[in-house]
């Protein structure tokens, strides 16, 4: 089962049609780069992905859900299979990183205070950020924020992870730590990434299929296959 499949889907926002014609498909384990200018759809597509955007037309399945046709009471549901890593980092700036963490684990249901204490403590071991536990967000430098964003965005293994310009107002040091650490989750736990960027090195340093948003349609422009074909013809 492909995790997203969208065949002939149209996107529409404040009724203007951003994307249209839109064949897209990925598979489990894919890393996924989006590129393009500002305003032109990825971040709209990305929201389609998880239901905070509707779709206007076409065929749309996200893990295994069609999304066209899936009521806003099952919503919370599929959301707890998509972890979201923002540019714009959304911690919560009076609770220190442990209950910024704990927040998300009480909200999604994990009632046992014990094993949120310990999936929170493993993934801050994870990013090397143990000592930052009860520290506030303003206290954390850009790049270790955005390093407890993906502890969040992980904290309950999700199947597909959609991160939107995650390294956007990083330094490159910083950048590069955030995309080996998303790399890491993707191998570990076979889930797919969707990741929309500016980077074009990106896919360079970390390979995987690439498309790009541009005039209203979304084409693929190259992917792990493409390389591999074209060393075989070397």
């Amino acid at each position: 089962m492909k995790t997203i499949d969208y065949h002939n889907v149209s996107i529409l926002q404040d009724d203007l049609r951003v994307l249209e014609d839109i064949d897209f498909s990925a598979e489990e384990e894919e890393m996924v780069y989006l590129l393009g200018p500002v305003g032109s759809g990825k971040t709209s597509f990305l929201k389609t992905l998880y239901g905070a955007l509707a779709i206007e037309d076409g065929h749309a399945r996200v893990l295994g859900e069609d999304m066209l046709r899936m009521k806003t009471s099952k919503l919370p549901a599929l959301r707890r299979r998509i972890g979201i890593v923002h540019q714009d980092l959304r911690l919560l700036p009076d609770r220190t990183i442990h209950h910024n963490l704990d927040f998300v684990l009480r909200a999604t249901d994990w009632k046992d205070k014990e094993q949120r204490n310990e999936r929170i403590k493993e993934l801050l071991e994870w990013v090397e950020l143990s000592d930052c536990a009860n520290r506030y967000p303003h206290e954390l430098s850009g790049g270790q924020q955005q390093c407890i964003c993906i502890c969040r965005a992980i904290l309950n293994s999700p199947q597909l992870i959609l991160a939107d310009e995650p390294t956007g107002h990083l330094d490159q040091e910083n950048g590069e730590r955030v995309m080996a650490l998303l790399d890491e989750v993707r191998r570990k736990n076979h889930c797919t990434i969707v990741l929309a960027t500016h980077n074009t090195q990106w896919p360079v340093d970390f390979p995987g299929t690439t498309w790009e948003c541009k005039g209203g349609h979304l084409t693929r422009i190259g992917g792990a296959d493409e390389e591999t074909e074209e060393k075989t013809q070397e």
